[in-house]
């Protein structure tokens, strides 16, 4: 199922002068923005899912990049819970942050490398300047964490935080994510 040719932008929730999140279906590598967050594998050179989607539609400028980092600065690949920024290569963004989220392991609490990865995404986008940032949904998909409780993770971890971002947009791909995170936005605002 391809997602929708209109992205849905609801629900919002403003937190008053504090970062506003939305949510919205579609192709994080269609959004025009200032950066979007990559869940890229350990060693940044491209793979399945949101990762070779942005590698693909980016262009060799961003696989470029990711090498430079890993000849230079990371020369054991990134790792999980933590975060570094690229060009955008040929995408509308203007910055590509790569963060690698942790497999799910019902025997291990992995939830803390999750959230890290969303708080060093936003540290960041504060780094870069960035005051919008689009997330996919780290960790849900092929690393097989469960989507609702990706969903919490993500959404909570990003409120929680303490950044510049002012705006953050989930960009999910189907309706069953934008349904979790929907759930998890809803639950998360004060009553």
């Amino acid at each position: 199922m391809s997602p929708p040719a209109h992205p849905r932008h609801r629900p919002t929730r403003d937190t008053g002068g504090m970062v506003r999140v939305s949510l919205q279906q579609g192709d994080i590598t269609m959004v025009t923005i200032d950066a979007i967050v990559n869940a890229a594998n350990n060693s940044l050179l491209g793979g399945g899912g949101v990762d070779g989607a942005i590698h693909a539609a980016g262009g060799p400028e961003i696989l470029a990049a990711c090498r430079e980092l890993r000849r230079t600065t990371l020369p054991q690949g990134l790792p999980t819970g933590q975060a570094v920024a690229t060009t955008a290569g040929r995408l509308p963004a203007r910055h590509v942050i790569h963060v690698v989220g942790p497999i799910y392991d019902r025997r291990e609490d992995r939830s803390a490398l999750l959230r890290s990865a969303y708080v060093s995404a936003l540290r960041v986008a504060d780094e870069l300047g960035a005051v919008e940032v689009a997330f996919p949904a780290v960790s849900a998909g092929a690393y097989g964490w469960p989507l609702d409780d990706a969903a919490r993770l993500a959404v909570t971890s990003v409120l929680a935080a303490t950044t510049s971002v002012r705006d953050v947009r989930f960009v999910l791909f189907d309706a069953r994510a934008h349904q979790a995170f929907t759930a998890a936005l809803a639950a998360a605002s004060p009553r």
